[in-house]
């Protein structure tokens, strides 16, 4: 599992709790840990129980989520800290540069898509107005299918 509850804690918390202070459903809780992003431990009456610093998980993969970050990039960022850690300012610096790279990226290729969507697309279709002026003789169509305009980096 991404994070493991640390040793020797012992304020483990109930999935209610956990979401209730995170704002998240059970049902998302019990999907992170499906997916290894967060863990649990069991009682013996088979009841999960999280430990306080999940929370702090919680908060980053809701974080991560909101900027398009696929669950397994999060997984994989989660897992190269010590399992159930309380993520450091210098930790989390890290990862949020990171992932401000293809952030970035990520605007700029929807800032050109925007800006160039009610144009061609360079689909290969000669259909609209503009594609003899921006894909002259299907030129693009010699670099593969779809909108390669819009494929670009």
């Amino acid at each position: 599992m991404a994070q493991e509850i640390a040793e020797g804690s012992t304020a483990l918390l109930s999935v209610g709790v956990i979401a209730r202070r995170s704002g998240v459903a059970v049902s998302t809780i019990h999907f992170y840990e499906s997916k290894g992003l967060i863990s649990s431990v069991r009682t013996e009456g088979n009841q999960r129980r999280y430990a306080p610093v999940l929370l702090r998980y919680i908060a980053i993969i809701k974080v991560a989520q909101r900027t398009g970050i696929p669950l397994e990039e999060i997984r994989e960022a989660l897992r190269r800290y010590p399992p159930g850690s309380k993520l450091t300012a210098g930790q989390w610096k890290t990862l949020a540069s990171e992932w401000r790279v293809d952030l970035d990226q990520r605007i700029q290729k929807l800032t050109r898509l925007r800006d160039e969507l009610d144009q061609c697309i360079g689909c290969g279709c000669l259909s609209l107005e503009d594609c003899p002026l921006r894909n002259p003789g299907d030129a693009l169509g010699a670099k593969g299918s779809g909108a390669q305009i819009l494929n670009r980096p």
